[in-house]
């Protein structure tokens, strides 16, 4: 890993698998630290402010969850409260592990102020609500916000909201909201276009299957990774399907470091590592044929040969001329001490 650049910052992405239950929720806690995450992240909502009671499931929670309940039955049994909230910041802390949480609606942030999260952390189902975003934003912590379904311009109007209600510290994260998402609908690109349109961090919220394209956008300069995480992909839940089980996740973990490390830092040099073999793979000027002392060397006397440590090939001209000051032996590397 390349000196003084900062770790990608890795998120397990928790969300509503814990299923409803708190005791389900420090087992992701403990797995997600012991995959190597940096944080986990729930939802902080309340049913009643986030979803009308006609409304239907999307088409993916129809697969994944009961299909005789409305979204709001399955968001309302998938709440935490206070006391629940309360308790999973004190098991993190005991973990070693950052809590984050996604608010939903302004009542949710300012429960998650005063469990004092470092930062706050925009489904990409708010990025249009621009009230909430200056609520939030008045809270003056670092704001990550996922860009999920936006167009450019409509990230353009979300950052000049936060800005304007006195929060420049923003991270955008490029996000598909489709669970799984599509690799072809995945668009890494538009990482770097919103990079360059605002000079932000930036990272990417991955709902596809697999563990490569959170890599790939690491490999494409990615601080944030943010993955779903479930226990059990098998259990009955919206996003469980989309989610990574602990042992793919740590993979991902790790993978994610080897690229770091392989990024190195850009100055182009022979590594530590292959120095040694340097002397081995390249070649230099060696006798074709016995040389005596005060022979001139002429170009039917020498050859290009493996090993390398003697007069590199560059230099075969300026040798022509010049005599043995003693006798090489045939097939010996020629140094500029051999000659006069």
């Amino acid at each position: 890993m390349m000196k003084g650049k900062p770790r990608t910052f890795i998120i397990a992405e928790g969300g509503v698998n814990h299923n409803g239950s708190v005791n389900t929720a420090k087992k992701l806690v403990k797995e997600a630290k012991l995959s190597g995450a940096n944080a986990i992240k729930f939802q902080t909502f309340r049913a009643d402010k986030l979803v009308s009671r006609k409304l239907e499931k999307a088409e993916y929670q129809k697969k994944t969850t009961k299909s005789t309940e409305s979204q709001y039955d399955m968001i309302k049994r998938l709440e935490l409260g206070v006391k629940e909230h309360q308790e999973l910041v004190r098991f993190c802390r005991s973990q070693n592990i950052m809590f984050l949480s996604s608010p939903f609606d302004e009542e949710s942030a300012d429960l998650l102020e005063k469990l004092n999260v470092k930062m706050f952390k925009i489904g990409s189902g708010e990025i249009t609500n621009l009230p909430f975003l200056q609520h939030v934003a008045r809270k003056d912590r670092p704001m990550i916000i996922s860009t999920g379904m936006a167009t450019l311009g409509e990230v353009e109007e979300a950052i000049d909201t936060i800005v304007t209600a006195g929060n420049s510290n923003i991270t955008l994260l490029h996000c598909v909201t489709e669970y799984p998402a599509p690799y072809a609908d995945i668009n890494l690109r538009a990482m770097i276009t919103m990079k360059e349109a605002f000079g932000l961090p930036f990272g990417y919220s991955d709902h596809t299957e697999g563990i490569e394209i959170a890599v790939a956008a690491v490999a494409l300069g990615a601080q944030f990774i943010e993955k779903h995480f479930t226990l059990d992909r098998n259990s009955e839940g919206p996003d469980h399907k989309s989610s990574l089980e602990p042992g793919m996740f740590h993979e991902m973990v790790l993978a994610i470091r080897n690229v770091e490390a392989a990024l190195g830092d850009g100055r182009k040099r022979p590594a530590e590592s292959e120095l040694k073999n340097i002397p081995i793979a390249r070649k230099s000027v060696v006798a074709l044929h016995a040389i005596k002392r005060g022979q001139m060397i002429t170009k039917d006397l020498v050859s290009i040969k493996r090993p390398g440590f003697g007069i590199q090939p560059k230099d075969l001209n300026k040798i022509l001329g010049l005599k043995a000051r003693r006798s090489i032996p045939m097939d010996q590397a020629i140094t500029w001490d051999d000659l006069i």
